[in-house]
């Protein structure tokens, strides 16, 4: 058994200030109960809710939380990746901080993580939120399966616990735009999934629009699949190709029997489709050049405000 070496848990939080005393009660009753050593890192994203004020209020009650403030709002990933930078334990967890992913079911995955694994991730068994979350969640994890040459876990989010050795390789990643779960599934090692049931939100709203949805989905296929320019590519041919033909098709009229000018239809129709094609693939080699702009800058990935201190690990 490993569980007296220190266990660290991350929560990047995000307008929680609601939930922030419960999630900790139920951090420290669990770890307490399972008799491991911990230290539970809160990293507030920019809350403007007061989430970080109850932060340090309950860092003077419990010594074992660190609190993180970031100078804005910088996303989940990046007060995730904050969260894991800081983090000091042999053993370390994400979890979110909207109690959906049950803290009770910790240490049944650092049990797991003892006996046979180097990252133990949840995979959610049904999920809580409404038919149009749903139908996206599945249709992204079904595109990027197709695009990448990763096999990262369908419905497995972030909630997982991971040994020191495949923290401090995902920290070798300066992606300014982290798709950790991605990250996670390239790192290698030994993986297994667990499938649990995921809660309902008890209180407020997801931090998540469907515009940061369609960001994040965008960052995780964009992150690890070279497919969509070669898609463009073979549109080009395809259009190239289908142009001729077009081409060819004319000049027999032309050449062969009496040719009637047609109308602006197929005109209007095959300049829009081809317009509609270059722009499409523009787009997607703007989008590979800003990202490759945003990991050569070298920028940091989240900058720190305030942080709590003179705790120590529970």
């Amino acid at each position: 058994m490993n569980n007296n070496q220190l266990h660290t848990i991350v929560v990047p939080v995000y307008n929680s200030i609601n939930t922030l005393k419960t999630l900790v009660h139920s951090i420290k009753s669990t770890m307490t109960t399972a008799n491991l050593p911990f230290e539970l890192i809160l990293v507030d994203d920019g809350s403007t809710d007061g989430s970080f004020d109850e932060i340090k209020r309950l860092s003077k009650v419990h010594s074992f939380i660190i609190g993180i403030r970031l100078s804005r709002n910088f996303g989940q990933q990046a007060a995730t990746f904050i969260g894991l930078e800081s983090s000091k334990g042999e053993y370390i967890a994400i979890i979110d901080d909207d109690l959906q992913d049950p803290p009770e079911l910790l240490p049944d995955f650092f049990q797991r993580l003892y006996q046979e694994a180097d990252v133990v991730y949840g995979i959610r068994r049904k999920r809580k939120e409404n038919f149009v979350v749903k139908f996206l969640y599945k249709a992204f994890y079904y595109i990027l399966r197709k695009l990448s040459k990763v096999a990262i876990p369908v419905n497995a989010g972030d909630f997982c616990v991971m040994k020191r050795r495949v923290v401090d390789n995902m920290l070798r990643f300066q992606e300014a735009n982290p798709f950790l779960r991605g990250i996670r599934a390239w790192i290698g090692f030994k993986q297994i999934g667990i499938e649990y049931q995921r809660r309902a939100r008890k209180q407020g709203k997801s931090g998540y629009t469907l515009k940061k949805y369609f960001n994040f989905a965008l960052s995780g296929i964009l992150s690890f699949s070279y497919i969509p320019l070669r898609i463009s590519l073979y549109l080009g041919i395809i259009s190239a190709f289908l142009c001729f033909g077009f081409g060819i098709h004319v000049f027999y009229l032309w050449a062969l029997r009496p040719f009637d000018v047609p109308g602006y239809a197929s005109l209007i129709l095959i300049i829009t489709f081809m317009g509609g094609i270059q722009m499409i693939t523009i787009g997607i080699i703007g989008e590979y050049l800003a990202r490759l702009n945003e990991n050569v800058r070298k920028w940091p990935i989240a900058v720190i405000a305030e942080t709590t201190s003179g705790n120590t690990p529970g």
